[in-house]
């Protein structure tokens, strides 16, 4: 426990990370259960929060002030509080909330630790199915006990890309036609609904690459880790940091086809 309060190493971070996270996808699981929703919105009335949502933040904000009482904390639902310490946790507490509600099983628990300005440590769990995604940086990405490297073809062409779409309505019409101009160069597209999973899936090679604009940290602050240690790029577009502008994650052999299709399509752009 002493340890767990004082070191701030990437394996001492992953491993209450893993803790935590798999504590809140039990609960995350259980109110489902339950049934308990008391569903809310946020920016428009697509956009909806659950009271698990805001339960299972509670839950790993309260167990980080008694593990690390130092740490500052960023979540989906309560906001940023600062700490003392170098140490930040970025939360969200289910990533995938239409599809928690709705039932479908893709919906998970996304926690990372940010040490130095730098993603050192995150996990991802599905909580429909509790598979489960982790990293920490430098050492690797895994899939359960399975070290995950990035699969893919050689040419974009022959891609599997998955995205998201926004809540507003005039970002999804400019995202809607980013689409009509990406699908007849790609595979095809796919699209589940939890940008933390999408990333795991590029590092596990389930999607060749994933790209979506709007995205906040804790959509992508643990699974763009466990991407880019499996060896995918994840960067915004023109050099930017991957960020609420952009997002994309691909293998190298086709990133940059991608990241140009994506410039030339202004995928950044509109509402």
């Amino acid at each position: 426990m002493s340890e767990f309060r004082s070191a701030s190493t990437p394996g001492v971070l992953l491993e209450i990370a893993v803790g935590l996270a798999r504590d809140a996808a039990a609960t995350a699981r259980r109110l489902r259960a339950e049934a308990i929703f008391d569903v809310e919105t946020k920016s428009t009335a697509t956009d909806v929060v659950t009271a698990a949502d805001k339960a299972v933040e509670r839950q790993v904000i309260e167990a980080l002030r008694e593990l690390r009482p130092g740490d500052g904390v960023l979540g989906e639902e309560y906001g940023d509080a600062a700490g003392e310490g170098s140490v930040r946790w970025i939360l969200d507490p289910i990533d995938g909330t239409v599809n928690y509600l709705y039932g479908l099983p893709q919906y998970a628990v996304s926690l990372a630790a940010e040490a130095g300005g730098e993603i050192v440590a995150g996990i991802v769990i599905n909580a429909a199915t509790g598979d489960e995604w982790t990293a920490t940086r430098g050492g690797g990405a895994y899939r359960g006990d399975r070290r995950l490297k990035v699969t893919g073809p050689a040419e974009l062409s022959q891609a599997l890309v998955g995205t998201g779409f926004g809540y507003d309505a005039r970002r999804r019409a400019h995202q809607g036609r980013v689409l009509a101009g990406l699908i007849t160069r790609v595979r095809d597209i796919r699209r589940f609904g939890a940008a933390a999973l999408d990333l795991c899936a590029v590092a596990e090679g389930t999607l060749d690459a994933y790209y979506e604009k709007g995205l906040n940290p804790w959509d992508h602050a643990a699974g763009g880790l466990i991407a880019r240690e499996a060896g995918a790029v994840v960067a915004g577009l023109q050099g930017a940091r991957p960020g609420l502008d952009m997002v994309v994650a691909a293998p190298p052999a086709i990133f940059n086809d991608l990241h140009d299709l994506l410039v030339g399509l202004d995928a950044a752009g509109g509402a």
